[in-house]
């Protein structure tokens, strides 16, 4: 772990875009402005972890949860962001629930498709068989032909 929060910045790319979504266009910030946003970020993310944090080892866990987090917001006096937060999260599962579902679809897809190249090339052999079994019957004609003329 770091040792002093100023290690622990945000990236400049996210704090930027953050603060241009949430300002009106034709606003400016300075650089300087941004530099204590992001370091005011830093903290609130270090200060909200360790929280949530508590409410894990309370718990006599070592991971934290959603649940940890909420309860840290709470904590924290923040219960204002705790029903949008509950709608992201639920957003955010319900994404992953149909990531999952499309991954074991894909597994499925793929553990079937083999059985399916076989058959295939099972029936491309069959067929190059009877191809086989035609061409020395259209070559016999052909040369039955020609003894003819």
């Amino acid at each position: 772990m770091a040792e002093r929060p100023e290690d622990l910045n945000l990236p400049n790319a996210v704090i930027t875009r953050i603060i241009k979504e949430a300002l009106p266009d034709g606003v400016n910030v300075s650089k300087e402005a941004r530099r204590a946003i992001s370091q005011a970020a830093s903290v609130f993310v270090l200060y909200a972890t360790s929280c949530a944090n508590n409410f894990a080892l309370k718990a006599k866990r070592k991971t934290l949860n959603a649940g940890d987090v909420l309860a840290a917001m709470e904590e924290m006096e923040f219960e204002r962001f705790l029903e949008p937060l509950r709608e992201a999260l639920e957003v955010y599962k319900k994404g992953q629930k149909g990531k999952k579902e499309v991954s074991e679809q894909k597994r499925k897809d793929k553990e079937k498709k083999p059985d399916s190249e076989n058959e295939k090339s099972r029936e491309e052999e069959e067929e190059e068989e009877e191809r086989m079994e035609e061409e020395p019957e259209a070559e016999n004609d052909a040369e039955d032909e020609e003894v003819e003329n």
